[in-house]
């Protein structure tokens, strides 16, 4: 019994040969394309070894990367982290070039070897300031960085046209350590330099007008002075001037400090350009147009004379007793228009302003009404340089002014001859007097070549015969008149000169010339104006 074995009681039992053949037919019919019924081999030892060693491999790199990154080249990109950034820099476009009405450069650009932007630079020739103007150059702080990225215009076309000549700035990225020195650079975006422009003013004719009004003040003892001559047909300005003036150059560079605190104490006020924005009582020189008034409202013939004693009297009409004197420069007789604009007769002026005994005068109204027709008291549209608004005395401005606002005949007699608060700039009278040379055209002002021509009539409908006859009068104050030093050889001027009277002693003058040459085919207007001169210097 021991020693008996028992196969019935082994766990596997006994495979039958017909399972066996069964299962090779594929009676089940499995799909044998599946892992059923399909024999699989081992993977192969090499396989995992080969993975393994891949991701081995990688650890290692990376361990070897972080050990250098940590340990090894730590001290560099801590260094370059803290000291190297990216900064943002600009790329100054260079301003445009300004020409004169011929070519010749007035302002233009040289390379700057110590600095990102180009230096700016002027014509040395005198006159030229007031137009030029100056900048001051984009500025930066302590560190180095730029917080002004713009060049800032001061004055004249610099200021004016600023917007055409001042371009686009570019920008670049750069990477730069602690002792800026550049990583690496790359442009984002690429500058645009300003625009070119052509001044209409010719800078040989400037200077030699600015020249001889220095040259004047300083022989007669006049604080400034200032010119413009005007092309009447297109309304180009050739020349306007101002004394004394400044140094474009000085200003811009900024270095010569005690030149430029010499412009600022100076109590003749360089600064100031007087052909645009100085304002001066005109005298004698509104003459042509109270005249013109006069003449185109039947006041009085061009033929008619009035006897000048070398005043008039004016009854007090409160006290009969008391009588308000109004002079003349000199007794000049018997005068008829073309006379009194050659001498230039103030008590004519007086009864054709105001009226006197039966001789009717326009009166104040119609007085400004002519004046006013010329532009005369108001900006003339001039762009590129300021302009500001002169003052015609009326009514309304002397009640706003004066604590007895009562307006007399006085009042009106002492506006016709251009003073009381007359107030003009020479820029309006060269347009004013052009608009006397065209029979009533008058151009408005333009200093930049490419600007469209605008010309207007005067505001009053006037009788061509008139402009004539006020024409003739201005020659004639040249040929045997008080403007006989305008009587040249080489061209015909037709002129009118005045003399204002400032302050209550009047020991001060203002003294005016405008005119217009050719005279017989009229093509240029000019107005000059010396200030503050001494009236025992002129005598």
């Amino acid at each position: 019994m021991f020693g008996k074995k028992r196969f019935g009681s082994s766990k596997y039992k006994d495979i039958d040969p017909d399972e066996i053949f069964l299962d090779s037919q594929n009676a089940p019919k499995f799909d044998v394309h599946q892992l059923e019924g399909r024999l699989e081999r081992p993977i192969s030892k090499w396989a995992p070894r080969l993975v393994g060693f891949f991701f081995t491999l990688v650890v290692l790199g990376f361990s070897a990367q972080l050990f250098s990154l940590q340990y090894v080249n730590s001290s560099l990109y801590v260094d370059r982290s803290e000291n190297n950034h990216l900064r943002h820099e600009i790329i100054f476009a260079d301003r445009g070039i300004v020409y004169d009405r011929n070519g010749t450069e007035l302002i233009w650009n040289e390379p700057n070897l110590e600095g990102e932007y180009s230096i700016r630079k002027y014509s040395s020739l005198s006159g030229l300031a007031h137009v030029l103007g100056y900048v001051a150059y984009p500025q930066k702080d302590d560190k180095g960085y730029f917080f002004e990225d713009e060049f800032t215009p001061k004055d004249g076309v610099e200021l004016g046209f600023s917007e055409v000549i001042a371009g686009e700035n570019g920008i670049r990225i750069s990477e730069r350590d602690v002792f800026s020195e550049t990583v690496s650079e790359s442009t984002t975006l690429s500058p645009k330099n300003g625009k070119d422009i052509i001044l209409s003013i010719d800078s040989r004719v400037q200077h030699n007008l600015y020249e001889y009004i220095k040259s004047l003040a300083l022989s007669v003892g006049f604080k400034g002075g200032a010119g413009v001559i005007m092309d009447i047909k297109t309304g180009e300005i050739i020349a306007i001037t101002s004394y004394p003036e400044y140094s474009s150059q000085v200003l811009t560079d900024g270095v010569d400090e005690e030149e430029i605190d010499s412009y600022v104490s100076n109590p003749y006020t360089p600064f100031l350009n007087r052909a645009t924005l100085g304002l001066y009582t005109p005298g004698s020189i509104v003459k042509p147009f109270v005249a013109i008034g006069a003449l185109n409202e039947n006041v009085i013939g061009e033929f008619k004379k009035i006897i000048s004693t070398g005043s008039i009297r004016i009854q007090n009409p409160y006290d009969p007793e008391l009588f308000s004197i109004f002079t003349d420069w000199k007794a000049h007789g018997a005068v008829d228009v073309r006379d009194a604009l050659a001498v230039s007769s103030n008590v004519y002026f007086y009864e054709i302003g105001g009226g006197f005994e039966d001789q009717e005068g326009l009166g104040i109204e119609r007085l400004e009404k002519y004046i006013r027709a010329f532009g005369v008291g108001e900006k003339t549209g001039l762009e590129g340089l300021g302009e500001v608004e002169g003052v015609i005395p009326n009514p309304e401005w002397k009640k706003e002014n004066f604590e007895d606002g009562d307006w007399r005949l006085g009042d009106t007699y002492n506006t016709a001859i251009g003073q009381y608060g007359f107030q003009v700039t020479p820029i309006q009278m060269v347009r004013a007097v052009g608009g006397i040379a065209t029979n009533g055209l008058m151009a408005k002002p333009k200093i930049e070549m490419n600007q469209k021509i605008d010309i207007k009539e005067v505001g009053v409908r006037i009788n061509n015969h008139y402009f004539e006859v006020i024409r003739e009068g201005m020659r004639q104050s040249v040929t045997n008149g008080i403007s006989s030093g305008l009587n040249l050889p080489f061209v015909k001027v037709a002129a009118k000169t005045g003399t204002a009277e400032l302050g209550v002693s009047k020991k001060l003058v203002n003294s005016w010339v405008t005119g217009f040459f050719p005279y017989d085919e009229p093509r240029y207007s000019f107005a000059v104006v010396m200030e503050r001169g001494s009236r025992d210097n002129l005598t």
